[in-house]
């Protein structure tokens, strides 16, 4: 015959010829006892050949059904040791992530060292890309992506809930005084092409049109501009902490307020990875969670 039979029913004859019983291979298989008897006339119909015969309580398998169900079973050992080897290489290969340069520089890069005394932390190739990983052709396992987490084909979940909040050298804020939002009106405002200052002044009921001067692309190099004195930015929290830290940047008002975007960590729900996707996720939404403490330079007024 050119066609396979079913690939059940193949499984059904080996454990019941090994086990000689229908009962002992449903409970192997999980079925039923009917199942077990219903895949085996199937098979018998389709071979045109009687495979068991009965004696007292026990299913004896035929000299032909034995010699199948031994090559059956020798297949069934090759199928099991193909996948314990592919199995096994998902923990032998690297775990590839993707970042985005502005999460891998000013966030992750600090936490590294941490990350390599962790179990989540072994055999990791770390890619830091503007380009979006798929996923599928690249060699990328998971990822790290700034957006509103709504991507095709991808799991998400987000990490941080971003706000956003003035900034400027301690310089700056000395010389300039900020007391409240309205005092921003009566300074230089530097912005990011796709973070305006508009909709933040909003929030507090303050109408203003964008401030003139020069635009940022990159809101690294806005954080750096505002850090040699150029005028107060529009900070996301997850870029500025370090500047905050070290007092390369402070804050003049504590106002703040939430943005739709954020980093999520991304992968794929068929990726034969999860097991290492899922730790490695997780001590990122650990390093999340914990605590940080307060701002010593920030400008309280």
């Amino acid at each position: 015959m050119s066609r396979l039979p079913p690939f059940f029913a193949l499984r059904a004859l080996e454990a019941a010829a090994r086990h000689q019983s229908y009962s002992g291979a449903a409970g192997e298989l999980s079925v039923t006892h009917g199942a077990v008897s219903q895949q085996i006339r199937r098979l018998e119909d389709e071979l045109c050949a009687k495979l068991f015969e009965r004696r007292g309580n026990a299913m004896i398998p035929t000299p032909q059904a034995l010699e199948l169900a031994c090559q059956v079973g020798a297949s069934l050992d090759i199928l099991r040791n193909a996948v314990a080897d592919f199995a096994a290489a998902a923990e032998r290969d690297p775990l590839v992530v993707s970042l985005d340069p502005q999460f891998a520089n000013r966030w992750f890069a600090a936490r590294v060292p941490r990350l390599t005394a962790d179990p989540a932390g072994a055999h990791l190739e770390i890619r830091v890309e503007e380009r979006r990983a798929d996923f599928v052709t690249d060699g990328a396992d998971m990822g790290v992506r700034y957006g509103l987490g709504v991507w095709p084909q991808v799991q998400a979940v987000r990490l941080f809930q971003e706000t956003l909040y003035p900034v400027c050298s301690a310089a700056f804020a000395a010389a300039h005084p900020i007391r409240q939002p309205a005092d921003l009106l009566g300074v230089t405002l530097l912005r990011q092409r796709h973070q305006l200052w508009g909709p933040w002044l909003a929030t507090f009921g303050l109408q203003a049109p964008e401030p003139p001067g020069m635009i940022f692309d990159d809101s690294i190099l806005l954080l750096e501009a505002a850090a040699q004195g150029l005028g107060v930015a529009l900070a996301r929290s997850t870029l500025v902490e370090q500047d905050l830290t070290f007092g390369r940047l402070v804050r003049p008002l504590s106002e703040t307020v939430a943005s739709n975007w954020g980093f999520y960590v991304v992968w794929r729900a068929d990726s034969r990875k999860l097991r290492r996707i899922y730790a490695l996720r997780d001590w990122l939404l650990a390093e999340v969670s914990k605590v940080s403490p307060a701002n010593p330079y920030q400008i309280t007024g």
